[in-house]
């Protein structure tokens, strides 16, 4: 039996300028300095420009990451007027389609949404091609205004589109934090982004949902009670509204590194033959929304963590044709690792290279964490995707398999700028398998490495840092 094969992909971006207010650094700071809401307010971008920002355009797929170094910098200056909200394999959802869809993800009936904006809505969303009739169902008819207005006055959170009151979302229990209105609006944001991101990669790619056995969230909710903060499961969740009722689920934890695992352990599943198709998801984190807004506003940029990204990658058995997952090379950061960059690197680059017996230069990209520099620089964490290339590209002259004058050419030539959302998890080298597919099917590429790595120490339970990298590579039967 051949290695498991990435059988289609899908990245959706939701464009949600009025929930970056809820997003936990705007949350704090608006409390510390109630004169930020009009300033973030002035700050936020229209759909439109969100849906021309190039880097978003190559997040979807409808453009090539390489294209950005064609495209004159602040991108955000220099938009793409026209471009399409859809991709072949993804989408740009505005923020009252992503309501709409938050009210559809709500089994509880917590989301209010008043008739007028439900209306709205469900005009809109009726010709989208991933809904039907039981979604508009649980949409609903929505509820008068002045009740909506009632439930923020008793304390639930409002949902704002621009200065309209449009609905609200209330708490799930009187007593425990974890049910908050707050909390559970992340939760469903992360609910509603995935299952959009996992109907967009079934139907892009014309996968029965029924053939799925089993679905993998790395998104970065805690989802629980009380009782078992972070026990939930929106892996399930999803595939219920997803149409893959055939399926089980489980949500993986590992900061960053979560969608890198997910990949390793979907193709593992499939190829010891427990289950015949996974899915991988990310839902959107809803908590990094404005998270670098301060660089933002200080230097006069619009407000670039605006939006919630999702992703979804279908795994499954050796077809003969899709890219191969490597299950031989995986590399890994052992505890006994340490924390050094060199160390980190040798771990997940070389060591997994040297048993195939090959060198730095011989794999043709590396994707590594994708955060779009336009949005960290700003903040004071640079240019992430370079400081990356550069440290493979030093790695391979300490080897000798690269030349020391070569090091600054190595991100052009076997790496790509940073076009991710910075929405902690997404970035983490999973954006490139939508392109990395397509570039290996057309002959244009032979082998992609991915790498993702994280922060453990940031939960206050270990020092440890986390890393794992995978290789796709051309299928041998195509």
């Amino acid at each position: 039996m051949g290695y498991p094969v990435i059988k289609g992909v899908s990245y959706i971006i939701a464009h949600v300028p009025d929930l970056v207010r809820y997003g936990s650094k705007p949350t704090r700071e608006r409390v510390k300095d109630p004169s930020l809401d009009q300033k973030i307010k002035l700050s936020l971008r229209s759909f439109d420009e969100a849906k021309n920002y190039p880097p978003h355009q190559v997040f979807i797929g409808n453009l090539k990451p390489e294209d950005l170094w064609n495209i004159k910098k602040p991108w955000f200056e220099n938009l793409l007027p026209g471009s399409s909200r859809y991709s072949e394999w993804g989408e740009i959802m505005p923020q009252d389609e992503f309501y709409g869809l938050l009210k559809i993800a709500d089994e509880f009936d917590l989301v209010y949404l008043t008739k007028e904006f439900s209306d709205r809505v469900k005009a809109k969303l009726i010709d989208h091609i991933l809904f039907d009739a039981a979604d508009m169902k649980r949409l609903g008819e929505g509820i008068d205004r002045d009740k909506v207005v009632q439930k923020v006055s008793a304390g639930a959170l409002p949902l704002l589109d621009g200065d309209d009151l449009v609905g609200c979302i209330q708490d799930g229990h009187d007593e425990d934090d974890n049910l908050k209105a707050d909390i559970l609006l992340e939760n469903l944001s992360c609910k509603a982004s995935g299952i959009l991101a996992i109907r967009r990669a079934l139907r892009s790619h014309q996968q029965d949902p029924a053939a799925i056995d089993f679905i993998m969230n790395s998104g970065e909710e805690g989802v629980g009670d009380r009782y078992q903060r972070g026990a939930g499961n929106l892996a399930k969740a999803m595939a219920e509204l997803s149409g893959c009722y055939n399926s089980t689920g489980v949500d993986i934890k590992a900061f960053c590194c979560a969608p890198v695992h997910s990949m390793v352990l979907a193709g593992s599943l499939i190829y010891s033959s427990i289950y015949n198709h996974v899915i991988v998801v990310g839902g959107g984190a809803l908590a990094k929304l404005g998270m670098k807004m301060k660089g933002h506003l200080t230097n006069s940029i619009p407000i670039m963590e605006d939006v919630l990204a999702a992703f979804a990658v279908i795994v499954g058995p050796d077809d003969g044709y899709n890219p191969q997952i490597r299950l031989d090379v995986i590399g890994k950061h052992d505890v006994s690792t340490g924390s050094s960059q060199q160390a980190i690197y040798e771990a997940l680059v070389k060591k997994p290279l040297d048993r195939l017996g090959m060198k730095i230069p011989e794999i043709n990209k590396y994707s590594t964490e994708l955060h779009n520099p336009e949005i960290t620089e700003p903040a004071g964490s640079g240019n992430v995707p370079r400081n990356n290339y550069r440290m493979i590209a030093g790695l391979a002259v300490m080897q000798g398999q690269l030349k020391r004058e070569e090091i600054d050419d190595f991100e052009k030539k076997y790496g790509m700028p940073g076009f991710s959302p910075t929405q902690g998890h997404v970035p983490s080298a999973v954006p490139y398998l939508g392109h990395a597919r397509e570039a290996i099917l057309k002959g244009e590429l032979e082998n992609v490495m991915f790498m993702g790595k994280g922060s453990l120490f940031l939960a206050k339970m270990t020092n440890l840092s986390d890393g794992i990298s995978f290789i796709i590579e051309k299928n041998q039967g195509k």
